[in-house]
Order: C-alpha cells, then sequence, then structure tokens
C-alpha cells in the first residue's frame, strides 16, 4: 500500500469572511510528483499558506506525513516541514551556498559554525545530481536556475517529505527544465514528494505521475499519466475547459494566414554579449510579432538591460516589463496620472491641461470602464491592472512595442487577457517583440520564432516548423501542415 504524505479532505478555509478553499480535497503519495494546473489564481495563495502553517479551518482536516495536522476543531498554527520554491527566492544573498542550506534550514542548532564541515557535507549533494558548484560560493553570484536548484536541496537536506514548486518553467531555459525535471524524478525515486505547480499543461503532461486542475478554490478533476496520453480525454475534458483560448488562438492564426505580409525590416537588433563575448543581431519586421526565446539567463538580463536603456531615448518604443502589475504600477500616483505618464514624451503640457486629460478618459471610457477613473490603483483588479497599462502603452502611440515574459505568473483566465491585449496591440500595426526563457503561450501569437542558445547562436525557426519545436508547446498540432485553413 503507497503511503501517504499529504491528504486535505474537505477543507473550507476563509479570510476576511472571503472562502479561498471550498470542498477542497488532495491526496499526494511517498515519491509522487503530483501536478497541479490552476485555470485562475482562486485559491492558491491560500493552498500555499495552509501548506506551510496550520492556521484556523472553516471546515475539514490536514493530514501530513501519517499525522493530522489541523482540522476545523483545532489549528495550532504550527509549520509543516513542508518547502516551498517560489520565483521569489527564500535565500540569503550574502551568504554562502553551503550556508543557505545547512545554517537556515529548520531545525539547525549548532552555535560554533564549522564552514569547512558544511562544505564537506554539501558535496556528495552536489556531485549526486551533477551540480557544478562550490559550496563557498555567494548566492549573490549564482544564476536563478542554480538558486532553485540551491533551495531544492535545502528541502532535501531538512528532510522535507512534500517539496512544492510553483511556475519554476517560466523563471528558467528549457534545457534548465528538462535537468530540473531529472533532478526531481531522482528524488521521488529517493521517496521525496513533489507539487509541480504550473499553468501550461504542456509543461506537466508526460512528467507528472498526476495532474490536480484547480478553479475556483477547489480540485475539480485529478487525471493519472496513462489518461494523459488519451487523447479522447485531450478533446472532451481540458480542450472543452479551454475551448474560448483555443478558439481565439485558431482565429488568429487564419487571420494572419490570409493577411497579405511584406517583410519590411522595421529594425536590427544589435548588440554585445559580455557573457558569450560575441555579437547578437538579428532583423526584426514591420508589423510581425517575433518570439525571442532565450536559453541562458545572462544572455535575457543582458538583452533586458539594454532595453531599458535604448528604449528611454526612442519615443516610437516601449517595454511592457516582467510582471507589470507590480513594476509598472504606481500607487502614489491617480488612475489618471498612471495612464497618461508616456504621454509626457510627447506633450509636456499633460499635466497642466484638463481639456487632453478629459478628452483621453472619455475615448477610453468605453474600453476601461468608466468605475476605474475614480479607484485607488491599488484597489483595481489583475484585469483592470493589465488593461490599465496596455491603454498607456497605446497612448504612447509606438511602433514597436517589446515584451519581456508577458505570460509570467499569469493563471489561465489572465494568460487569455494578456492574450486578447497583445493581439490588440498586432492589429494596430504595432511590431511587438516577446522576449522569453519559455515558450508557454507566445508561439500562439508568433510569425518568427528566435531561439538564443547558451553560446549565443541566434537560430531562425517559422511559424511552418512551429510544431516541431524541440519541447511540447500549445496548440502544436494548429501549426501542422493543411491544419490552418
Amino acid at each position: 500500500m503507497r503511503k501517504e504524505i499529504l491528504r486535505m479532505e474537505r477543507v473550507i478555509y476563509k479570510e476576511a469572511d472571503m472562502t479561498r478553499l471550498e470542498d477542497f480535497n488532495l491526496q499526494i503519495y511517498e515519491g509522487e510528483i503530483m501536478g497541479m494546473l490552476p485555470f485562475n489564481g482562486q485559491g492558491m495563495a491560500a493552498l500555499l499558506k495552509l501548506l506551510q502553517v496550520n492556521l484556523p479551518l472553516y471546515d475539514g482536516y490536514i493530514y501530513y506525513n501519517g499525522e493530522q495536522v489541523n482540522s476545523w476543531k483545532e489549528s495550532s498554527g504550527t509549520h509543516n516541514r513542508i518547502g516551498v520554491i517560489q520565483a521569489q527566492s527564500s535565500l540569503v544573498e550574502s551568504m554562502t551556498i553551503a550556508d543557505n542550506v545547512f545554517v537556515l534550514r529548520q531545525g539547525f542548532r549548532q552555535e560554533v559554525i564549522h564552514e569547512e564541515l558544511l562544505n564537506r557535507q554539501l558535496q556528495p549533494f552536489l556531485k549526486e545530481i551533477g551540480m557544478e558548484m562550490t559550496a563557498e560560493t555567494k548566492v549573490e553570484s549564482l544564476t536563478v536556475f542554480q538558486r532553485v536548484i540551491v533551495e531544492l536541496l535545502r528541502s532535501v537536506v531538512a528532510g522535507n517529505h512534500l517539496i512544492v514548486l510553483e511556475e519554476i518553467g517560466a523563471l528558467i531555459s528549457d534545457r534548465e527544465l528538462e535537468y530540473l525535471h531529472q533532478i526531481l524524478h531522482h528524488y521521488a525515486e529517493k521517496g521525496f514528494s513533489f507539487l509541480y505547480i504550473s499553468p501550461h499543461f504542456e509543461e506537466e503532461n508526460n512528467f507528472c505521475d498526476r495532474i490536480a486542475f484547480l478553479t475556483n478554490g477547489r480540485i475539480w478533476k485529478v487525471i493519472p499519466k496513462e489518461m494523459m496520453k488519451n487523447q479522447a480525454w485531450e478533446v472532451y475534458d481540458y480542450n472543452h475547459y479551454n475551448m474560448e483560448y483555443n478558439q481565439m488562438v485558431r482565429f488568429h492564426l487564419e487571420k494572419r494566414e490570409r493577411e497579405e505580409k511584406t517583410q519590411e525590416i522595421y529594425t536590427t537588433w544589435r548588440s554585445f554579449s559580455e557573457t558569450m563575448g560575441k555579437k547578437l543581431e538579428f532583423p526584426i519586421y514591420r508589423g510581425e510579432y517575433l518570439a525571442v526565446q532565450i536559453h541562458e539567463n545572462m544572455i535575457l538580463q543582458e538583452i533586458i538591460e539594454k532595453l531599458q536603456t535604448d528604449t528611454v531615448k526612442d519615443e516610437k518604443a516601449a517595454v511592457i516589463q516582467e510582471s507589470p502589475t507590480v513594476s509598472m504600477i504606481f500607487h502614489g500616483l491617480s488612475y489618471m496620472d498612471n495612464l497618461c505618464m508616456s504621454l509626457s514624451r510627447r506633450m509636456g503640457n499633460i499635466w497642466k491641461t484638463s481639456s487632453i486629460r478629459g478628452s483621453i478618459r472619455r475615448e477610453y471610457e468605453s474600453l476601461l470602464g468608466e468605475e476605474v477613473f475614480d479607484m485607488k490603483v491599488e484597489d483595481l483588479s489583475e484585469k483592470q491592472k493589465y488593461q490599465l497599462i496596455y491603454s498607456r502603452v497605446m497612448l504612447q502611440n509606438p511602433q514597436i512595442v517589446y515584451c519581456i515574459k508577458p505570460f509570467k505568473g499569469a493563471d489561465l483566465a489572465h494568460r487569455i487577457h494578456i492574450w486578447k491585449l497583445l493581439e490588440m496591440l498586432l492589429d494596430r500595426g504595432i511590431t511587438v517583440v516577446d522576449i522569453s526563457l519559455n515558450l508557454s503561450d507566445s508561439l500562439s501569437l508568433a510569425d518568427r520564432l528566435l531561439m538564443i542558445e547558451h553560446d549565443g547562436t541566434v537560430r531562425e525557426i517559422p511559424k511552418e516548423d512551429f510544431a516541431f519545436v524541440p519541447r511540447n508547446v500549445p496548440w502544436e498540432t494548429f501549426y501542422r501542415v493543411g491544419t490552418l485553413l
């Protein structure tokens, strides 16, 4: 009989009289990689809280490693030994790998720290998974992937029976993701269990043992590995729930196929990669959606730094930053000030001329809604924040928009909304350059794909070959010959 590591039974959890989890049931077994696919974000934050801390429940029971740790009758407020790895690293930058793995873990009691001993203890763990890192290395000098591995090792060393990874695929390259999957399988064979959260079925398919589908704070379906390969299930369940997105993608692909396109070069990207010691150069065509997948995190950071410098000087270029609802919303300013911010480059008197601002409000009320103009920006929904940011960009009237990881952190509902906003840019004739580590949803809009390899080599893949890229991607079958029209 398989050992049960986690069981959440009929859990109802509320915060401020709002139900976050309702009739929530989940089981994870020893040595299992359980996938979780959230169709909307409701309940995800609450689930992660309850896994780590035994907070009061309205109803239900939680069992961890064979013991009841929480129930509606009694909640202790104690912490469970469950590791959680997210986009925001929990490592201490100024400390070494060894210190983060051993000293900061729960249960470490040694008063005198023997660095040499810690380094010797860590080496077998690194060697076991083939990671070439030095225990004395400071975390601040590590890549994103290396930080993920250090957090994973910390959970393994601490003996956490369950380790949660939330949307790590958006942070690292395809090759690193495949390597991570191999490491997780290695530890699963040693008895560790994983909850692997990703908004992309393609990422979890053929990797997870089972997948749980989360929507509106409850698990509505769990499918085993053997059903993931069942085409009938794909058609009647997943595609049914995902129907709106599928229809949008198909309509977009057919529309772009019908349009007469001439490849007129808008600009040529030129930069020098200090990481690779070589030039990066590729054309960008007017009106196209160019997906740029970068396999090396350091090259990505170099490109982002160049964009942030160059676009300040170019009125016809705009950048939508990574996680824009956090990085591009200014809470000290009103909604109108947030909306008109980019116009100050074109209209120096925008802040003094109320008639211009009034005209903009009237023009955008039908698109954004009348109510948002009188709301505090911190009270906006996630959807309203995305609308604000993309509308600000359109007001700037750029000819080209660079989007950095546009779908990162978005659940299915928000991915659909972001997708529509990006298509709206294309419909206005704006060139869009999507810069990501992970292909995710980008190919569904793209006219071309550029892959920048680890050594800086730039490889172009035309749309007719999208179905044959190395990894499974959404809507793969849409790109096959004869399926578009």
